[in-house]
């Protein structure tokens, strides 16, 4: 029973398949991960797919997914690939669900707002629908925009927010609000074993080219040769995790005993302007940094509190920003087409 000290007792969790229990035949793990030809999920799927014992099956709609993400694995005889929506039934068989399912980037989850909600609340519904049938344990990954524009700094878990309930990002940031009660209120009602992660920025090879987040913007921006558009006032902070990070602390937070939730992020903070001038000077010191008008609602610092992380899982991340991003631009410049520095 994962510890969880601070949200009441729960319920025995169902019973696994059992195969889980044969005497004489030790069958592989079997793990679903929603979401798995994305960014993060398809880092993910890499990392699980090392372990021999795994198997993985991936479940995408593709609205923000790629095959190509995924390419070094299909045909693989532990790899299945399963185009779906979250927010329909799914009926599968397997012991770890790891919940990604849903457009991470303004661009994606203002476009269409109603969906982002669907996502959350009824993808996660079904998820845990599965998850109790099958007795599996299942990982949430929530979001730092729970905390919206935060009036504590750093972020604890323990922090409630500070949410626009009726605002333009509400539909991601609610929307993984509500995830997060429906993941507790089927551990305290059903003993469903659960794993919530907050998670933070987060960079690296993969991210969708001028998907609207900052870190994909510079990059792109700079070896287009466009300016580095920075909204005003250029002195709101952001704290960026490399991928590689962020799934080594997913995959602890899984196979841990905490519930969570617990922040995933690095507590490295950067202005906007900070972090241009940085891809500036490595990437493309030619390019000029222009300001532009900010978006509604646009929180004006993040940086996780991650003591939970360290004492609990024994995570904390290890590839500094200035490491991270020449391996992003490198995937950048292949994408694009653009040849290599001399």
């Amino acid at each position: 029973m994962a510890a969880n000290a601070s949200n009441g007792a729960a319920k025995q969790p169902p019973q696994p398949s059992p195969l889980r229990f044969s005497k004489f035949f030790q069958s592989n793990m079997r793990i679903l991960v929603t979401g798995g030809a994305g960014f993060i999920g398809s880092h993910l799927v890499d990392r699980l797919m090392e372990n021999e014992k795994n198997e993985v099956i991936v479940v995408d709609n593709f609205f923000t997914g790629s095959k190509d993400n995924l390419r070094k694995w299909i045909g693989h005889p532990r790899f299945e690939l399963i185009r779906h929506d979250v927010t329909e039934q799914l009926l599968v068989e397997v012991d770890q669900i790891y919940h990604l399912a849903c457009p991470a980037s303004p661009i994606f989850y203002k476009y269409n707002p109603v969906k982002t909600i669907k996502t959350n609340v009824i993808g996660t519904l079904n998820m845990l629908g599965l998850a109790k049938r099958v007795g599996a344990r299942i990982l949430l990954t929530s979001t730092s925009e729970v905390y919206g524009d935060p009036l504590v700094h750093p972020q604890p878990e323990t922090y409630w927010g500070n949410v626009n309930p009726i605002g333009v990002r509400s539909c991601y940031d609610e929307g993984k609000r509500v995830a997060e009660t429906l993941m507790f209120d089927y551990h305290r009602q059903h003993g469903i074993e659960i794993r919530i992660a907050r998670i933070f920025n987060t960079y690296g090879p993969r991210m969708n080219i001028d998907d609207g987040r900052v870190v994909s913007n510079f990059i792109a921006q700079a070896l287009r040769g466009e300016p580095l558009t920075v909204q005003l006032p250029g002195t709101q902070t952001r704290s960026f995790c490399y991928v590689s990070d962020m799934v080594d602390g997913l995959i602890r937070l899984m196979e841990g005993e905490n519930t969570g939730p617990i922040n995933i992020g690095n507590p490295g903070e950067f202005t906007m302007t900070e972090l241009a001038e940085t891809v500036k000077e490595l990437i493309n010191p030619d390019v000029e940094i222009k300001m532009v008008e900010n978006t509604p609602d646009d929180p004006r610092q993040r940086k996780p509190d991650i003591t939970k992380a360290k004492e609990l899982l024994g995570w904390e991340p290890k590839v500094k920003l200035r490491d991270g991003l020449p391996l992003m631009e490198e995937d950048f410049r292949l994408r694009l087409g653009v040849p290599k520095k001399n």
